[in-house]
C-alpha cells in the first residue's frame, strides 16, 4: 500500500512540472540549493544565524514550553503552557530556518534534533490531520481565542490556519533542503483536512492571519495536486464577503480593514491593516495570479504595491507605521517618533517583492527588496545573533519616546514571531540572488557566490565577487561548459541611476555626476537597459569576466512634502545602506545634529567597529543647551553616522535617521533628573 501511495505522489510531482508551464511566474529564482555563498557581508551573518540564532531559538522554544505543548498534545492531557495559540509557529519557523541552514552548513547533530522535533509534531497531530496544540491538549478547555469548535474563531483570533500555513512553509523547506518527507507528510495530512473542510459548499472564511494561502501554493508546487491551489484561491476569494462588519465605521477592526477583509481582494487599492498579514496576503495574491492567470488579481496586487511604495514606506524599508494594530496608516502617515515597522513585516515584504519581480521582471522590486534586506530587516537582529527588535524605531530622542518605541533589543518576546521569522529568512537568502527566464539570466543581489544553472540544456557556472555594500566594484565570471548564447541581466540599482525610490516618496536632494560603467574582459561596453537591468547579450566563453562599477557616493535623501514628519529634513544614503546617528558617536546625543545641503561627508571603513562598517563623518552645526547659563546655541562638531542596521549594539541612547537641514524652531522640553539618568 505504501508503495502505491509513493508512486502516485511521484506521478503527481511529474504532472505538476508539466502543468506549471501553462501558467506560472515567467521568471523563476535559482534555488537556494544551487547557490553557494562566499560573501564577506552576508555569509558571517548566515553563520551567526546557524551557530547562534537557530540554537537559541530552539532553546527558547524548549524553555518557554512551546515544545512541551506538542508533548502534551501528543499525550492528550495537560494545560496549554504558553500565551498565544500561534506559539506553535515558532517551532515551525525555526525548523524551516534550520532546514535552509543545513543546506549551507550540514550538521548531523542539528539534523537529528530537527527529526526528533518533527516526531513530536507528528505525535501531536490528530488522526484526521488536525494540528493545533491549543485545542488538542484539552479539547474541553481550549485556548480562549480558539472557540469551543474547530475553526469557530478563525476569522478573528484562533490562528488555526495561520499555524497550518507556517507548517506548510517549514515542511516544503525541509523537504527541499534534506529530501526527507517526515514533515511534509504531516503537512499534507493537515492540508488534506483543510481542503476537505473549506471550499464551495463547505465552510467559508477569510483567514484572520494570512499565510496558509502561501503555504498551500507551495504544497501545490511540490505535489501538483490542484486542490491545494484551489483552496488557496478560495481563501483569497472569501475576503470582502463577511456581512458582520460595519463599512461606515472608521474603526479598522469594526470595518474589516485590519484583516484586509473590508472588500474583495480584486477591489482593494491600498496597503491596509495589519502589515504582516497584509504582505502575506499580497504575496499569495501574486502566487495565485501567476498560477491561474487571473488578470484582475494581478491588477489589484500591482495597484496595492504602487500605493505602498509611493505613500506607506519608510526610507529604511520599514512598513506598518502605526503601533495600534501593527498596521499601515493613512497615505503619507510615516511618523518618526512613534514608527512601528515590525520586523516580521520586513520579512513579509521580501517575500512579496520577490514574487512581484518574478511576475514583471522589473528591477524596482529587487530595489525595494535590497533596501529592506540591508536596512529595515537587518536592524531587527543584533550583531550577537540573539537579541531582536520587534519594532524598528526611526528616532529615539528621550525617555518620553521609550514608551512608544524600543530603545534596545530583547532576547525573546511573549509573542516571539520576529526572532523566528528572521531565523528562517536569513538562510534562505541564496534563493534571492539569481533568477532565470529562458535565455535571460538575472543577477538581483550583489552577494559573492557561485551558482550552477542550465541555459537550455547547457550547464553554466556564474560566479560573482565583490565587497558590497561597502564597495561598488562587482565582478562576474562566466563559465559555460562550451560557448553559450544567453543574456546576462545585471541589476543597476535605482540609487545608482539617481533614483532614491521607484516613486516620488523619496528623492535625492541633488544630482550626481558619477556614472555606472561596465567592462567585459577589460574593455568598456555599451549596453541597453531593460526595466532597470543592464542587458549583456553575447556568446559567452569560459572565463569571460564582467566588471560593473557602481558609484558609492554619499547622497542626501528628502521626502515627499506630504510626509509631515520629514519636512525640512534629510536622510543619508551610501549605496544601498541608510545611515543614522547614534548617541555614542556624537557626544551623547543624536537629535541635535543639523545637516545643511552643502555638507560634505568623508567615508572610512572601520573593520573593528560593529563587525566592520563604513562610517560617514562631516563637520556640522549642532544645537547645544547650556543648563547652567539657561541658553541655547549652535556649535560646530563632527557628525559620525553608522549604518542604520547597526544601531543599538552599544547600549541605549539617542538615535535618528532624519536630520534637520537648518534650525526652524526649538521644542522646549522639561526632563527630570531621573529621566536623564535613564538615558545614560
Amino acid at each position: 500500500m505504501k508503495r502505491k501511495i509513493l508512486i502516485g505522489w511521484m506521478l503527481a510531482i511529474t504532472s505538476a512540472s508539466h502543468a506549471q508551464t501553462a501558467a506560472d511566474y515567467p521568471i523563476r529564482p535559482v534555488s537556494f540549493t544551487q547557490v553557494k555563498l562566499a560573501d564577506n557581508f552576508w555569509l558571517p551573518r548566515l553563520k551567526t544565524n546557524t551557530d547562534v540564532t537557530i540554537p537559541a531559538s530552539f532553546q527558547r522554544c524548549e524553555a518557554t514550553n512551546r515544545v512541551k505543548n506538542f508533548e502534551m498534545a501528543a499525550a492528550r492531557q495537560g494545560k496549554f503552557a504558553t500565551t498565544f495559540p500561534f506559539d506553535d509557529t515558532d517551532i515551525y519557523k525555526t525548523i524551516e530556518g534550520a532546514s535552509y541552514s543545513m543546506s549551507l552548513y550540514p550538521d548531523e547533530q542539528l539534523a537529528a534534533y530537527v527529526e526528533a522535533l518533527i516526531a513530536k509534531v507528528g505525535a501531536a497531530q490528530e488522526p484526521d490531520g488536525y494540528l493545533y496544540t491549543a485545542r488538542t491538549i484539552d479539547p474541553a478547555h481550549p485556548h480562549p481565542w480558539a472557540g469551543m469548535k474547530r475553526w469557530e474563531k478563525e476569522r478573528e483570533l484562533s490562528h488555526e490556519l495561520y499555524n497550518a500555513g507556517h507548517l506548510y512553509e517549514a515542511a516544503v523547506a525541509h523537504y527541499q533542503a534534506t529530501g526527507k518527507k517526515s514533515l511534509l507528510n504531516i503537512a499534507l495530512k493537515n492540508a488534506d483536512l483543510v481542503c476537505a473542510t473549506f471550499g464551495p459548499g463547505k465552510l467559508s472564511v477569510a483567514p484572520g492571519h494570512e499565510i496558509v494561502e502561501m503555504g498551500l501554493v507551495k504544497l501545490y508546487r511540490v505535489t501538483g495536486q490542484p486542490k491545494y491551489l484551489q483552496t488557496a484561491k478560495f481563501f483569497l476569494d472569501q475576503r470582502g464577503q463577511y456581512k458582520g462588519y460595519d463599512p461606515k465605521s472608521n474603526d479598522v477592526w469594526k470595518n474589516g480593514q485590519y484583516w484586509q477583509d473590508d472588500k474583495p481582494v480584486i477591489a482593494q487599492k491600498e496597503a491596509e491593516g495589519h502589515a504582516v498579514r497584509a504582505e502575506y496576503l499580497y504575496s499569495a495574491m501574486a502566487d495565485v495570479a501567476a498560477l491561474t492567470g487571473d488578470k484582475q488579481l494581478l491588477a489589484a496586487v500591482d495597484t496595492i504595491w504602487n500605493n505602498m511604495v509611493s505613500k506607506k514606506f519608510y526610507v529604511t524599508g520599514g512598513t506598518g507605521a502605526v503601533p495600534g494594530g501593527e498596521r499601515f496608516g493613512n497615505n503619507y502617515e510615516l511618523p518618526n517618533a512613534t514608527a512601528y515597522n515590525e520586523t516580521c513585516a520586513s520579512v513579509a515584504d521580501v517575500y512579496w517583492n520577490q514574487r512581484m519581480f518574478q511576475l514583471h521582471g522589473d528591477s524596482k522590486y529587487a530595489d525595494i527588496m535590497e533596501k529592506v534586506l540591508y536596512n529595515g530587516l537587518l536592524s531587527g537582529v543584533g550583531l550577537d545573533g540573539k537579541s531582536f527588535f520587534y519594532s524598528n524605531a526611526m528616532q529615539i530622542k528621550n525617555s518620553a519616546s521609550f514608551a512608544q518605541t524600543e530603545p534596545a533589543r530583547a532576547g525573546w518576546f511573549d509573542c516571539s514571531c520576529c526572532p523566528t521569522n528572521l531565523a528562517r529568512l536569513f538562510p534562505s537568502l541564496p534563493g534571492y540572488v539569481y533568477a532565470q527566464h529562458d535565455k535571460d539570466v538575472y543577477v538581483n543581489l550583489f552577494v559573492s557566490s557561485t551558482t550552477l544553472l542550465k541555459v537550455g540544456k547547457q550547464p553554466l557556472q556564474l560566479t560573482q565577487q565583490n565587497n558590497y555594500p561597502w564597495d561598488g566594484g562587482l565582478k562576474f565570471t562566466v563559465n559555460p561548459d562550451k560557448p553559450l548564447d544567453f543574456n546576462l541581466l545585471v541589476r543597476i540599482p535605482g540609487w545608482a541611476r539617481g533614483e532614491a525610490m521607484p516613486s516620488d516618496l523619496y528623492r535625492f536632494a541633488g544630482p550626481s555626476e558619477q556614472k555606472v560603467s561596465i567592462k567585459i574582459n577589460g574593455k568598456p561596453v555599451q549596453y541597453t537597459m531593460r526595466k532597470g537591468y543592464a542587458v549583456l547579450p553575447r556568446k559567452w566563453h569560459k572565463n569571460d569576466v564582467v566588471e560593473v562599477t557602481l558609484p558609492m557616493e554619499v547622497r542626501q535623501v528628502v521626502a515627499n512634502a506630504k510626509v509631515q514628519d520629514d519636512l525640512g529634513k534629510v536622510a543619508l544614503q551610501r549605496g544601498p545602506i541608510m545611515y543614522c546617528a547614534e548617541w555614542t558617536d556624537n557626544h551623547g546625543k543624536a537629535t541635535n545634529l543639523i545637516v545643511p545641503p552643502t555638507t560634505s561627508f568623508a567615508t572610512n571603513f572601520q573593520p573593528s567597529l560593529l563587525n566592520g562598517i563604513t562610517t560617514l563623518t562631516a563637520t556640522v552645526p549642532a544645537v547645544k543647551v547650556d543648563e547652567a547659563a539657561n541658553t541655547i546655541s549652535t556649535v560646530t562638531q563632527t557628525l559620525t553616522a553608522i549604518p542604520y542596521y547597526a544601531w543599538a549594539n552599544r547600549g541605549k541612547g539617542e538615535m535618528t535617521v532624519w536630520f534637520p537641514a537648518k534650525v526652524l524652531d526649538v521644542d522646549l522640553v522639561t526632563r527630570p533628573a531621573m529621566e536623564r539618568e535613564q538615558l545614560k
